[in-house]
């Protein structure tokens, strides 16, 4: 497993940070999702092949959930 952590911008509130955290660790591929609010950092854990299809589906999620949150790696 490796840690790749992203810039996480556009959310309005902790509770939205909790609730999208939640949907992303149902994510098949991701073994583990931290969401910091405050630090507006999105860090997950995966195998280095899965990242790829790991960062689509983050994507695609945000999308349905947060239209409005980007996220961009850093």
């Amino acid at each position: 497993m490796k840690k790749y952590k992203f810039k996480i911008r556009g959310l309005d509130c902790a509770n939205c940070a909790n609730e999208l955290e939640s949907a992303l660790n149902k994510i098949g591929c991701i073994q583990n999702v931290v969401i910091s609010f405050m630090m507006e950092k999105l860090t997950i854990e995966c195998l280095e092949e899965d990242k790829e299809q790991a960062i689509e589906q983050i994507k695609k999620v945000i999308k349905k959930q947060e239209p409005d949150v980007t996220i961009e790696e850093v």
